[in-house]
């Protein structure tokens, strides 16, 4: 389907529903999504409605968008707001998708005011105030320990308070110095251990600046909740207050729900 057809099923008010087959089967790709509860997947669902009504999706680089990319990348961005609301990414409209990793040109100018451009390849790239940039092979590739979709979604949640630093906005009841109480010391050690050469389960780019250490460690949150309670558990327990989420217990407890099948004789196979 091309793009302007697309956009004309889904910029509509009210928002268009998400077909059934679609909805399932972009469920069952990503992992991070089968383990929500049946509750949170309607609610998802009708979250990913109202964000496909508010966007406006574009393809970039050759690719022709259809239903089940701008649902795809609709599902992964919209977990980490289930609890926060559509509003957590009101100062933004659009969405490019490109078939793979992209070029983006950068300038950058010296002590002695000589200006360098350079190319950067990328996967994935918010703007402030402007559109989010996404590479459409990476967002598929979605794994545990890796979404650029999560990851630059949240770099809007940080961007929506002012410059990315972060420290998103925080909510009623989770006060910046609270946020630094935990965030910092998290982050500090991080950049040690990848400083020191140390072989790290967290993505290392984490130690690039606080903005990435942020949006890095809300994928492994939801992806790997796992490893990032064992590794900072109060930065988990943070991050927890500020999602509104657990996924470490939605984890354990789809896991408990498969062994009880299983032991039941449900499973395939048995």
């Amino acid at each position: 389907m091309g793009m302007f057809a697309w956009l004309a099923r889904w910029l509509s008010q009210p928002p268009r529903p998400i077909p059934r087959a679609l909805w399932c089967s972009t469920i069952e790709r990503y992992p991070f999504l089968r383990v929500l509860g049946e509750q949170e997947k309607a609610r998802l669902k009708t979250l990913c409605e109202a964000f496909l009504a508010s966007k406006e999706f574009s393809a970039a680089g050759g690719l022709v968008l259809n239903d089940a990319i701008c649902v795809a990348i609709a599902a992964q961005g919209c977990l980490p707001i289930l609890e926060l609301g559509l509003a957590a990414y009101r100062d933004w409209v659009g969405i490019v998708v490109y078939p793979d990793e992209f070029i983006v040109t950068r300038s950058e100018m010296d002590d002695a005011g000589v200006v360098h451009e350079y190319a950067d390849v990328l996967s994935g790239e918010a703007w402030a105030g402007g559109p989010l940039l996404i590479s459409w092979h990476d967002a598929a590739m979605a794994s545990a320990d890796y979404n650029v979709v999560i990851h630059e979604f949240a770099h809007k949640l940080d961007m929506l308070n002012g410059e990315a630093d972060g420290i998103p906005e925080l909510p009623e009841g989770l006060s910046r110095q609270a946020w630094l109480q935990d965030f910092i010391p998290a982050y500090s050690d991080f950049c040690a251990r990848v400083d020191g050469g140390e072989t790290t389960r967290i993505d290392p780019y984490a130690s690039e600046a606080p903005e990435e250490f942020f949006a890095v460690s809300s994928e492994c949150f939801f992806g790997a909740p796992d490893i990032l309670a064992a590794e900072y558990p109060a930065l988990y327990r943070l991050l927890v207050r500020y999602y509104r989420q657990d996924p470490l217990a939605r984890q354990q407890l789809a896991s408990d729900q498969t062994s009880r099948t299983c032991n039941a004789g449900i499973c395939a196979g048995s």
